[in-house]
């Protein structure tokens, strides 16, 4: 089942520029973006945050509202704003090289270490994000990190990634298209979770987070804060500035 999957993997896997590279910098900035943002819009901002801003050292010493402003439109802007304060860490300290160490760094959980630990330093460690958990629960031979192969943690971890992201999808299982499929449990029976009705689904234009964004995206841009009701901006905005995203004096509002 390894072997299969790996040489899938081999010959079919996408060719992501965070996959080309294991500085654990370029790494850690993929893997935060890529935290409930579609792969096909983080590529060319991850480009270009590396070009603006190529390690560790450049990110600690950037202004906050230009981190901030560059982040405008990946959702999420303390991911930004806990981006920066760990690269200020490594700055001063250097990388910790296991997930323990890279667990005590702003804002890296659990999976964000292990991928980070696996691809830049190659230890032996399951990165276990939605896609994995998915894949290794259908499969049913046992946890991630008991699947997990020894000697390229790396190459499988992205593989069980690549296969929950194109093949084994949450929506879609394409059981005919998956290389482990005979391994599988789950084969032809795959449980997929019924979508809420239209109707019942809060509309992103009528959230909290909707709104942090607009709030965010037109200070950055140097414009005047948005046309949104004040019952649904003010608190958006307070939450901003408690959070520390946001300046609010007699003057108006700015990016922290």
């Amino acid at each position: 089942m390894q072997r299969a999957l790996l040489a899938w993997y081999e010959r079919s896997h996408r060719d992501l520029p965070w996959r080309r590279t294991k500085d654990p910098y370029a790494i850690l900035v993929s893997e935060v973006m890529l935290q409930q943002t579609q792969v096909a819009r983080v590529v060319p901002r991850y480009e270009a945050w590396l070009e603006r801003w190529p390690d560790e050292a450049s990110l600690a010493a950037a202004e906050r509202a230009h981190v901030l402003a560059a982040w405008v439109g990946l959702g999420y802007n303390r991911r930004a704003v806990r981006l920066q304060d760990a690269c200020a860490v490594v700055a001063r300290s250097g990388w910790p090289r296991d997930v323990a160490g890279l667990c005590a760094l702003p804002g890296v959980g659990p999976y964000t270490a292990a991928a980070v630990a696996s691809f830049a330093f190659g230890e032996p460690v399951a990165a276990v994000d939605t896609n994995v958990r998915r894949v290794a629960a259908r499969l049913g031979r046992g946890t991630p990190q008991e699947l997990l192969p020894a000697g390229d943690a790396a190459t499988w971890n992205q593989a069980m990634m690549e296969l929950g992201a194109t093949v084994c999808g949450a929506r879609k299982a394409r059981c005919g298209a998956c290389p482990v499929a005979s391994w599988c449990a789950s084969r032809g029976a795959v449980h997929v979770a019924p979508r809420a009705p239209a109707g019942t689904r809060e509309r992103f234009e009528d959230s909290s987070r909707w709104v942090r964004g607009r709030i965010v995206a037109a200070l950055a841009a140097g414009d005047a804060l948005p046309d949104i009701a004040a019952e649904r901006l003010e608190p958006a905005l307070a939450a901003l500035v408690r959070e520390g995203l946001v300046v609010r004096d007699d003057v108006g509002a700015r990016l922290a």
